[in-house]
């Protein structure tokens, strides 16, 4: 639902201005929530964001009623985005990825303030924000050990639960109900592969749907033996044969985890080392989300000039994430680590820019496409960046990690 309202009636700045005030007097609660089982990591302390830039609306309609510039006030409620938390495993082969929680967006309320020149929106900011609903992490483990595992779920296998807790479910998507949950090491058998996301399975205990990242095929009762296999499995060719400045970035680029690694590692503008120690993390959101991880990469080192920036230093906001145009540092989100951020800029991507609304995309979810204009540089340029250059000085850097191959 959305509520859209010119700032220019004055009975409906006095219904906006009663809602504004409402909303803000929620914005000092806190909530805690702790969790009792401590091998999860649901969201041990929720907290209701301060509205830390309070609306003046004399200072609006003044601005309304001196210029061309127009605003508008939008009541919204949006998807709170989940983070990813990554832990190294030594036990399981390396480039192994297994999630052990699964991650849930939650809701939130915003009131955003958007500027228009004509018909153009020059500027866009979340003043106020209520939680509805809380998200819970994503808990990721990856392989780190001996040997690789390229293992890919075939129909008739018997496979074993790597998820602590793995719910069932009756369509394969996120918000279908819940049949029943499967604990950690439940052994199940795939009876039909949907998508590349999801699993119809058959255990002791039901059948239904299950996310296809929560399952591995190493029995945890036994030993296994891995591998060494050679993970290049697309050579410099034929991987920069497939660059181009129209190329479709909703696909993966095709790197593996060591090509990752060889173009971000030794690269003398990266002062603080920050691309080469989280290569990796691009390579895991290409693998899990499906975009090309070399221009996630690319608009991060734009964007920070290669980890250098304040944001990026200060905040680990490899994109400048939320930097909004009247309060850019103030306004960027703060991660805890590089991961997270490179994490959930892969996700924003693709649920509201490279695909269109109503794509199946990671976790059986669909699409928002609330930003969708194409899926190449160009078209993402065209609602993602007021830049016009961005989208060549993006490639730019896609060009130079092709090539450092």
């Amino acid at each position: 639902m959305k509520n859209v309202a010119k700032l220019n009636n004055p009975v409906i700045l006095m219904v906006c201005s009663i809602i504004i005030i409402m909303i803000t007097a929620l914005f000092s609660i806190k909530i805690f929530a702790t969790n009792e089982n401590k091998t999860s990591s649901i969201q041990k302390e929720i907290e209701i964001v301060k509205n830390d830039n309070p609306l003046n609306i004399d200072k609006i309609l003044l601005e309304n009623a001196s210029s061309e510039i127009i605003q508008e006030m939008l009541i919204e409620e949006i998807d709170l985005e989940y983070t990813t938390e990554y832990r190294n495993n030594s036990n399981l082969p390396k480039g192994t990825i297994q999630v052990i929680q699964e991650g849930r967006d939650g809701k939130q309320n915003v009131i955003v303030i958007k500027k228009y020149k004509g018909n153009e929106i020059i500027s866009e900011e979340v003043v106020a924000e209520n939680l509805i609903k809380a998200s819970i992490n994503k808990i990721v483990e990856i392989g780190t050990g001996i040997g690789t595992n390229n293992y890919k779920a075939q129909v008739g296998d018997t496979v074993y639960v790597t998820s602590n807790l793995l719910a069932v479910r009756l369509e394969p998507n996120t918000e279908a109900e819940k049949v029943c949950t499967l604990k950690k090491g439940t052994s199940v058998n795939i009876k039909k592969i949907e998508n590349t996301d999801w699993l119809y399975i058959s255990s002791t205990e039901h059948n239904g749907y299950i996310a296809s990242d929560c399952i591995t095929n190493i029995n945890p009762n036994s030993t296994y033996t891995y591998k060494e296999e050679n993970e290049d499995t697309n050579s410099k060719s034929s991987l920069i044969a497939k660059l181009d400045f129209n190329m479709n970035l909703n696909k993966p680029s095709g790197f593996s985890l060591s090509q990752f690694k060889k173009v971000l590692q030794g690269q003398a503008a990266d002062k603080n080392k920050v691309f080469e120690e989280n290569a990796e993390y691009f390579y895991y959101s290409e693998k899990q989300y499906g975009l090309n991880g070399i221009f996630l990469a690319a608009v991060g080192i734009h964007e920070s000039g290669w980890g250098t920036s304040r944001i990026s230093l200060d905040k680990k906001n490899l994109f400048g994430y939320g930097a909004y145009d009247s309060n850019p540092y103030g306004g960027a989100y703060n991660f805890n680590t590089y991961s997270e951020g490179i994490d959930l800029l892969a996700r924003v991507f693709v649920k509201y820019y490279i695909n269109p609304n109503g794509t199946v995309i990671y976790d059986g979810n669909l699409a928002n496409g609330k930003f969708y204009n194409g899926n190449t540089l160009s078209s993402i340029n065209v609602k993602y960046a007021s830049d016009k250059n961005w989208a060549s000085s993006v490639y730019k850097w896609m060009q130079y990690l092709y090539n450092s191959l």
